[in-house]
């Protein structure tokens, strides 16, 4: 059973930097690809960046190239989003997510979540 834990969130002001994890267990993750979303209040799970977990080909989208990096470190089973330059749209809740095979960008395409560690930005 896979299971993915969150961390690093928090607040932060405008132009400050974050970095969440995700600590990931329960299976190998070869051909996988893992993957960070956001759902701030009010609105849909979003999607963000995603990492094949192999080899390492990533995807961000738009509001965030740039500023963010996604990252994996394979020996510890760890996902990584560094955040820099944050923004107050970035405020939401930011979960780990991974599925079998290449990036994909719909929430649907995922088949285990984290349970969202949240990200604060103050104007």
């Amino acid at each position: 059973q896979v299971q993915l834990e969150e961390s690093g969130g928090g607040l932060v002001q405008a132009g400050g930097s974050l970095r969440l994890l995700c600590a990931a267990s329960g299976r190998s993750f070869n051909w996988y690809t893992m993957g960070w979303f956001r759902q701030a209040p009010g609105k849909e799970r979003a999607f963000v960046a995603a990492i094949n977990w192999v080899e390492g080909d990533t995807d961000y989208t738009n509001s965030v190239k740039g500023r963010f990096t996604i990252s994996r470190d394979t020996a510890k089973n760890t996902l990584y989003l560094q955040m820099n330059s944050l923004k107050p749209e970035d405020t939401a809740v930011y979960y780990c997510a991974a599925k079998f095979g290449g990036i994909a960008y719909s929430v649907n395409a995922y088949n285990d979540w984290g349970q969202g560690t949240q990200v604060t930005v103050s104007s």
